[in-house]
């Protein structure tokens, strides 16, 4: 069992015709339970910027204007993977495991990416020797 998890949120567009990724947070969870945690909650802290509630108050009149048809639904496919306990029973089994987890999701402008990684695993990799390549 892997004790501590390296969690990353991370926003993906394009600027000036160059990818960049703009660090949205991170989190070393000391167990699994909070690796998981942490995951579905910035995934849901986007959502809700993405998809704030209107009646919050807060907002001028039609400042809010719903997107069109045709793009896709970054804040309910983030919940709906927060809901799903099929799918976080697998990202659980596969942190478990040491295994690289990524979530991903995208709408016409942007990409949003949470990653989870066991330190363990990382550590591990760390010692196995590089592989080094001659070059011309």
């Amino acid at each position: 069992m892997h004790d501590e998890f390296l969690c990353h949120v991370t926003a993906y567009g394009t600027c000036g015709g160059q990818r960049i990724g703009v660090p949205l947070g991170s989190y070393r969870a000391p167990t699994l339970a909070l690796a998981l945690w942490w995951l579905r909650d910035r995934a849901n802290w986007i959502a809700d910027r993405l998809d704030p509630r209107p009646e919050a108050g807060h907002f001028p009149p039609s400042s809010l204007v719903p997107v069109a048809g045709g793009v896709p639904g970054v804040p309910a496919l983030l919940r709906s993977w927060c809901g799903d306990d099929v799918q976080q029973e697998v990202v659980a089994e596969q942190l478990a495991a040491g295994r690289l987890v990524r979530i991903a999701t995208n709408d016409d402008t942007t990409e949003y990416e949470l990653l989870a990684e066991s330190v363990d695993a990382l550590r591990m990799q760390r010692t196995i020797p590089a592989l080094v390549l001659p070059v011309g």
